[in-house]
């Protein structure tokens, strides 16, 4: 039993400067470099398609004065240049190409004689008859005492109950491991932790993984989410349904609250959820929200730390990387590891209340993304990953430009014109924008409805990327945030 000390009812922790080994590696600034380059190149490449076309340009004509109303607008029906469309089109196939083919390669990464090698040097359990599968929840909880128990109580409302529950109370001064002991949980307090929650994790693990067979599983769960009420009986059944299934993730949603800054994080994570569905649940990501794993599968990864991939032997997690479960889910796919995010398998986490919270969290998400490409270089594991980065890069630019360009335009023109066929294309952009946050509700949809907001909150999701950019090509260290709910102020 953990042990019970006076703790203080009410800590907010403050943001830590966290310098990782990674973060002053030569790695970590190719791969800024390399994104930069191929972001420039295509650039210059866009540019350059800008100057010969140009030739082509004529002068809008045929420009009438149409009433709507009380007002008189000046339109044209002029449009772009018919080799400028063919192109755009012809680029969109392109693209469309090179993401059938990252799904493609995808496909085949279950194909590892990684794991057949690990595997034969683990300990052979007897399986004859190996009995209905078991499921231990671990919980790391840093100061949780707020949302704790609002956690927990949620499990109790899930179609399968947990076989083993243990909250991993990590550097904890607050009422956490008593508030576990009290709801009949275990609690596991860590010693000396200096690695955050995957340090955390680490420590519960070693202890927990030497006594588990090929019935556990292991499902890593925050101690601010809340699950639906099938997650614990979905994922079950996947693992028991399919012997070759590593490991399920959630498809995570945000919390209500916030206001505007609370709905932004709602509608990306929307969009989020139906990308995984339309993949039918092909993971980009496995949640550190919670997720679900064959304890064999931990297993393998902390004996192939080191020797096949990043990180110290013996631990499940690597301890030098921002993002555990971006880093995690590469380990799992470079060792052939197959996953799935069953959209029965929802989960409610936490969202930022404030821009500066937001800031800090995303910086930590972009950074840790750069920072595991540096660690595993080009792969096939990687490849997707590598072109979303290049993706990012690219949007930035043109998303940018293109504001620059309609500001510039609004001020140099005396009469402003409308072009019908840039009205088609924009009203198509905003459908999309409505219809895939369309499951977020009326407020989501209204907001995707207004446009310029959801333009503003992309602009300032990709300062932070640029600014991961130019931090790791400093080697300047980074922010670890986190959120701490007070008592009177418990997580939704």
């Amino acid at each position: 039993m953990a042990n019970q000390s006076e703790r203080s009812p009410h800590v907010f922790a403050q943001p830590v400067n966290v310098r990782t080994p990674r973060a002053d590696s030569d790695h970590a600034r190719l791969v800024v470099g390399l994104v930069v380059a191929i972001v420039v190149t295509a650039g210059a490449a866009v540019a350059a398609l800008s100057q010969i076309l140009q030739n082509s340009q004529v002068e809008f004509g045929n420009i009438k004065q149409v009433e709507v109303g009380p007002f008189t607008l000046s339109v044209s029906a002029e449009a772009p240049p018919s080799m400028l469309i063919f192109l755009s089109i012809l680029t969109l196939v392109g693209v469309a190409s090179c993401a059938f083919a990252f799904e493609a390669i995808a496909a085949l990464l279950t194909v590892s004689p990684k794991r057949d090698l690990l595997a034969s040097y683990r300990e052979q359990f007897d399986e004859t008859e190996p009995g209905p599968l078991r499921l231990t929840i671990v919980m790391p909880a840093h100061n949780e005492e707020a949302s704790l128990p609002g956690t927990l109580e949620a499990l109790k409302q899930q179609t399968r109950a947990p076989d083993r529950v243990i909250v991993v109370a990590d550097n904890c001064t607050d009422r956490t491991v008593a508030i576990a002991e009290e709801m009949g949980y275990e609690a596991f307090e860590t010693v000396g932790n200096t690695h955050k929650k995957g340090g955390a994790l680490n420590q519960a693990l070693q202890q927990l993984l030497v006594s588990t067979d090929a019935r556990d599983v292991i499902m890593i769960m925050d101690a601010d989410t809340r699950l639906s009420a099938r997650f614990l009986e979905t994922g079950v059944a996947r693992f028991a349904a399919d012997e070759d299934l590593s490991a399920v993730g959630g498809v995570f949603y945000g919390e209500d609250g916030e206001g505007l800054i609370g709905q932004f994080q709602r509608n990306e994570y929307a969009r989020y959820s139906l990308q995984i569905r339309s993949r039918h649940g092909r993971v980009f990501v496995l949640t550190g929200t919670a997720s679900m794993f064959r304890a064999e599968v931990l297993l393998d990864v902390a004996a192939a730390r080191g020797v096949f991939i990043p990180g110290d032997t013996g631990n499940v997690y690597d301890t030098a990387a921002l993002t555990e479960d971006n880093e995690l889910t590469l380990a799992l796919k470079s060792l052939g590891a197959s996953m799935n995010s069953p959209i029965e398998c929802k989960v409610t986490t936490e969202i930022m209340p404030t821009w500066k919270a937001l800031w800090t969290q995303r910086k930590r998400w972009q950074r840790g993304a750069l920072e595991n490409l540096a660690a595993y270089g080009v792969t096939r594991s990687t490849i997707r990953y590598w072109g979303q980065q290049v993706g990012i890069g690219y949007g930035t630019i043109a998303l940018n430009l293109a504001i620059l360009l309609m500001l510039i335009t609004f001020l140099a023109v005396d009469t402003w014109i409308w072009f019908p066929f840039w009205l088609v294309i924009g009203a198509i952009f905003v459908v999309e924008r409505v219809v895939t946050a369309w499951s977020g509700g009326p407020k989501a949809r209204l907001l995707a409805l207004l446009l310029l907001p959801e333009l503003a909150y992309d602009v300032f999701l990709q300062v932070v990327f640029v600014t991961c950019l130019i931090d790791i090509a400093r080697a300047k260290g980074t922010t670890w945030g986190h959120v701490v709910h007070t008592t009177e102020d418990p997580v939704k």
